[in-house]
């Protein structure tokens, strides 16, 4: 079992290189599914999740090439949808239900693992996936064993779609299988997440109809095929926002590269408050703190509120800071459980139901931590960069699944950190 080793207690000086958006990325290797002739991808962050779902691919029969460090080639000449090694594959994954809006599109049926990834508070509903797939005319099963199967047997005929809850995922997956459903799909009450636009212009530069993405409204024009193109992933906002964050908890001085500072204002802005300098760029953002940490409140929203997905890499610079700070959180509820990994290095966190109320100390010290979620263990890496002593973070793999090349970025900005065999 490998384990993170953090001397804390330096500030973080230099420059540090974005990565393709994992959110995106893992929606759009599915839908290559959908795609005929060659389809290259650009900009592929190179995680385990992403990585995966190549595999995937590879044992369903698709072609997959590398072109170079960050590009991949995929040819579809035909699928097997029925491999138990495919399946044993995608229950690694959170984000393996986007097989089933690609397959469903594509060839009418599918029969997908059900998610695997991260855990914190239960199994990620897919209930809205359920009704939008069935407002497309197929019949959906949710199996005892594990799966969820789907079937379109006189094929998918667009509809109107009002989605329960904002739901990013079941907006993608429905999204997905629109592509080639007959007719007009109207998705009403989507998210708006910048991952939503990308898959969309994904599928539209591939020769897609779809309009309004990034709004609450999204219209899909059924097409009968997708061509063959090459599209380039926009940059990951919640890896930005994570080095933002430790630039802050730890202070320093740091230019990020390869950003779009549009998606970065909801961070930024709480950053601000918090006394952080911020300066933004055509494609990168400068972040510097060297004073004391201001206390402030934020609550977790869809987008283009505060995403829930910075919510524990904000709370371990909220530790850090002056006065009493509050988190509400109001995409996932259960996501507090590293504030018990953050009390052991001595951090003030009190959690009421979907609140949690920091009171900020002057250190942190170094502790044995574990990265209960991918969020979680970012924040518990943060926590060690700023803590004095030594800062040993276990179950790293849930880390790995969305941050490339950790070890080297930190490291590259003066992060005393690495990767060990325990």
């Amino acid at each position: 079992m490998e384990k993170y080793i953090i001397r804390g207690g330096h500030p973080l000086e230099g420059e540090v290189t974005i990565s393709g958006a994992k959110n995106a990325a893992v929606a759009i290797v599915p839908a290559a599914l959908m795609v005929d002739g060659p389809c290259i991808i650009e900009n592929v962050p190179n995680i385990v999740d992403v990585m995966l779902q190549f595999e995937i691919l590879e044992k369903m029969g698709v072609k997959i090439k590398q072109l170079n460090t960050t590009t991949f080639c995929t040819e579809n000449n035909g699928i097997n949808f029925d491999s138990e090694e495919t399946f044993e594959h995608m229950t690694k994954l959170r984000a393996s239900y986007y097989f089933i809006g690609a397959e469903l599109g594509r060839y009418g049926r599918a029969r997908v693992a059900m998610p695997g990834g991260c855990n914190f508070g239960g199994i990620r509903p897919v209930d809205q996936h359920v009704k939008g797939f069935e407002k497309l005319n197929s019949f959906v099963r949710v199996e005892s064993e594990g799966f969820i199967s789907a079937i379109a047997p006189e094929g998918l005929i667009g509809n109107h779609i009002y989605f329960d809850v904002v739901t990013v995922g079941a907006t993608m997956n429905v999204m997905l299988a629109a592509v080639f459903a007959k007719g007009q799909t109207v998705m009403e009450n989507v998210a708006k997440e910048p991952h939503i636009v990308d898959l969309a212009n994904f599928l539209n530069q591939m020769g897609a109809d779809i309009k309004g993405a990034g709004t609450d409204k999204i219209v899909v024009n059924g097409v009968e095929r997708l061509h063959g193109g090459t599209y380039s992933i926009i940059p990951d906002q919640i890896e930005a926002g994570t080095y933002m964050a430790a630039v802050a908890a730890c202070g320093g001085d740091v230019l990020i590269r390869n950003v779009i500072p549009k998606h970065l204002e909801c961070i930024s802005s709480k950053l601000e408050d918090m006394g952080v300098k911020i300066d933004m760029y055509d494609d990168s953002v400068r972040v510097r703190r060297t004073g004391p940490l201001r206390h402030t409140n934020l609550k977790t929203q869809p987008y283009p509120g505060f995403p829930t997905d910075m919510q524990p890499q904000m709370a371990a610079v909220m530790c850090l800071a002056d006065g009493s700070s509050h988190i509400t959180e109001g995409v996932w509820p259960n996501r507090f459980r590293y504030t018990e990994e953050m009390g052991k290095m001595g951090a003030h966190i009190n959690v009421f139901k979907e609140t949690a109320v920091i009171d900020g100390v002057p250190d942190l010290h170094g502790a044995d931590v574990l990265a209960h979620d991918l969020r979680a263990g970012a924040a518990m890496v943060i926590a060690g960069l700023a803590a004095h002593g030594t800062t040993t973070v276990s179950q790293i793999g849930y880390i790995e699944r969305g941050y490339e090349d950790l070890i080297g970025k930190l490291r590259g900005i003066g992060g005393d950190i690495e990767r060990v065999d325990a």
